[in-house]
């Protein structure tokens, strides 16, 4: 068991060590990687990189989300689009699986605590797709939360191609359209921000009625 904890312990410091040395070494700049890629953009298998690439990333709770700003600008809506949820769901994906590996000594510890019971509670899919639209929201946190709590595979899975859907497609929309910096203040604009929020304030409202409906009912 002992052995168990010290592996787990030097394979996080490992994570951290390695995400420190790429981030000096300029990988995590979203302008070189994007610089990088347009030499190779008229190769299909540059979609295949980036929707890999991003998997592992978001795997390992790194930045992920900088393919937004290469996929975007390189292709057209929709394919960035599925190059952006095919990647944040299958890193999505290694994240939830490689959390619950982290965390699963631990959280034997805890299935019995009311906090534990209190987030288990929200394990649905209206809640995890109300957290993966919202803006700015930060889809590692999701992930790794997530596994630690073992929330419903199908759920999660849904969730995250769903959520991924809409958000990528607007954002896409506006930054392959985008001519000049300008037009990137889109990005901040109520009007890419608003369905986005709106969605999710709807999506919480319906589990807020949904429970209040169940605890009646029980």
């Amino acid at each position: 068991m002992r052995l168990g904890y010290i592996t787990k312990l030097l394979i996080v410091v490992a994570l951290i060590a390695t995400g420190i040395l790429l981030d000096i070494a300029g990988m995590f700049d979203a302008g070189k990687v994007l610089e990088v890629a347009r030499e190779y953009s008229q190769h299909w298998w540059l979609v295949v990189v980036l929707i890999l690439l991003q998997g592992i990333l978001f795997t390992f709770a790194l930045a992920g989300s900088l393919f937004l700003w290469v996929a975007a600008p390189l292709y057209p809506p929709a394919m960035a689009t599925f190059i952006l949820v095919a990647g944040g769901t299958l890193g999505g994906l290694g994240a939830y699986l490689f959390s619950g590996y982290l965390a699963g000594d631990w959280l034997e510890k805890i299935k019995t605590s009311r906090t534990y019971k209190l987030l288990y509670r929200q394990n649905n899919f209206l809640t995890l797709f109300a957290m993966r639209v919202f803006p700015g929201f930060p889809h590692s946190l999701i992930n790794y939360s997530s596994g630690i709590l073992k929330v419903n595979l199908i759920h999660f899975i849904c969730a995250a191609i769903l959520g991924l859907s809409i958000k990528s497609y607007l954002y896409a929309r506006v930054i392959y359209g985008a001519t000049s910096a300008a037009s990137l203040e889109e990005l901040l604009n109520i009007s890419t921000f608003g369905p986005l929020i709106l969605l999710s304030v709807l999506s919480l409202l319906g589990v807020y009625v949904r429970q209040k409906l169940t605890g009646n009912h029980e």
